[in-house]
């Protein structure tokens, strides 16, 4: 009888990944979004110009995986923490379709809002 393949290295990627995107993009959109444009250190792009950015196919793709990649980072992190702190491992299979599923219903939601601008 052969052993079942675990899918668990796909997810550890999909954490890792975005563990790693979160920790140095966010940060950045905080500093310039949060901080320096309110207090005046950068000057404020107008409407126009932030649109036709977004609008960008590279400005688009980095959201899309800045989005999509904080998400699945979330949702193995909340994941793991409701088996083994909140001990609910006997919920395996619903916590896994529930944080999962609300990741890639965030990235599907996330791909129509980002090319629909």
């Amino acid at each position: 009888m052969q052993k079942k393949r675990s899918n668990d290295p796909f997810w550890w990627t999909l954490f890792g990944a975005g563990g790693t995107i979160s920790a140095f993009f966010i940060p950045v959109h905080v500093l310039l979004f949060g901080i320096a444009m309110p207090l005046g250190w950068i000057s404020v792009p107008d409407y126009e110009t932030l649109l036709q950015l977004a609008q960008h196919p590279v400005t688009r793709l980095y959201i899309f995986a800045l989005v999509s990649l904080s998400l699945f980072h979330w949702a193995h992190r909340f994941r793991y923490t409701l088996y083994d702190g909140l001990m609910l491992k006997h919920l395996e299979h619903y916590i896994f379709i529930f944080c999962y599923g609300s990741a890639l219903a965030g990235t599907v939601i996330t791909g129509v809002l980002i090319w629909t601008i």
